[in-house]
């Protein structure tokens, strides 16, 4: 059996928390809901913050929803080197450690000590759709991006499993560029 998994292109976003909204947006603020994202209960956001880096910043950087419990900025490679930062390849939520920067809203600006990261290229997954692929969660598979010109195999990705996740590869755009993925992209589980 084929082990297929959609291919989906996660560009720069912030997450932040409750605190961070308010003093970006104002009290009591509540993040907008522009769209919906393929997991469950995560959405894009009207709101959009500067990220800034000692060598440069980002002016109109989505946030995506809900609020969390810890601040986050997921950048490419490339992005954190346009703006001097040394973001570490991480899972999402471990930030740990990980690399800082000014976020500016409409109404302040925060510096954040840490929350900078490389997303670690990563599939999610039901305990049904790894049961069905026979994987496990936190197991590191590869997976061919299949071309008649650029074809790749992204190594190092990590599989997360969760009730809460829909079946979906995440990518940054500096893979997604280097594969040539369009949306509809399959990829194939190695």
């Amino acid at each position: 059996m084929e082990k297929t998994v959609l291919v989906e292109t996660s560009a720069r976003h912030v997450h932040v928390t409750k605190e961070a909204l308010e003093i970006l947006f104002g009290e009591g603020y509540e993040l907008t809901k522009k769209k919906d994202l393929s997991q469950p209960g995560q959405f894009a956001c009207e709101e959009r913050v500067a990220v800034t880096g000692p060598k440069g910043s980002f002016p109109a950087v989505s946030i995506l929803g809900p609020v969390r419990s810890a601040n986050q900025v997921e950048i490419s490679a490339s992005d954190a080197r346009s703006i001097g930062v040394s973001a570490p390849v991480r899972e999402s939520g471990d930030v740990a450690g990980s690399a800082g920067c000014k976020l500016t809203g409409p109404k302040g600006e925060i510096e954040i000590k840490e929350g900078v990261i490389i997303a670690k290229r990563h599939i999610h997954m039901t305990p049904d759709d790894a049961a069905k692929y026979q994987l496990e969660d936190k197991q590191i598979v590869s997976v061919k991006i299949p071309s008649d010109t650029r074809e790749l195999i992204f190594g190092d990705v990590v599989v997360r499993v969760s009730e809460k996740f829909s079946l979906a590869m995440h990518i940054d755009t500096d893979e997604s560029n280097a594969a040539l993925v369009k949306p509809g992209t399959m990829g194939i589980i190695l």
